[in-house]
């Protein structure tokens, strides 16, 4: 088990976490830092609590967010999909007449 040491507003927060994931865990910390530093700019000095429960709310907005966009996403490849089954069939069908023209016209 590793620990990583998190700098967020200026504290050192030691934060343990599994060796394969240590640049992950540093990567996400400096993503937190970066947005505290980001509020404190625009709200000026708050509680280290009340920056992090700021902060929170931000990567919580976001990801809901993200998630309704791929619900959306999901939708629209569902409904894609839905389209190239029924083009599929459409030109199955096509086809089948030609035959059936074709079989006529050899007769003929």
């Amino acid at each position: 088990m590793a620990v990583v040491n998190l700098t967020i507003n200026g504290r050192v927060h030691e934060i343990a976490c599994d060796d394969s994931q240590v640049a992950r865990v540093t990567e996400l910390g400096r993503e937190v830092d970066s947005r505290a530093q980001s509020l404190l700019k625009q709200i000026g000095n708050v509680p280290d609590a009340r920056l992090l429960v700021m902060v929170g709310l931000m990567l919580a907005d976001e990801l809901a967010e993200a998630r309704e966009q791929l619900r959306a996403a999901s939708g629209d490849v569902a409904a894609a999909a839905m389209g190239d089954a029924q083009l599929a069939e459409g030109i199955e069908a096509l086809a089948a007449r030609i035959e059936g023209i074709a079989d006529r016209l050899e007769r003929a």
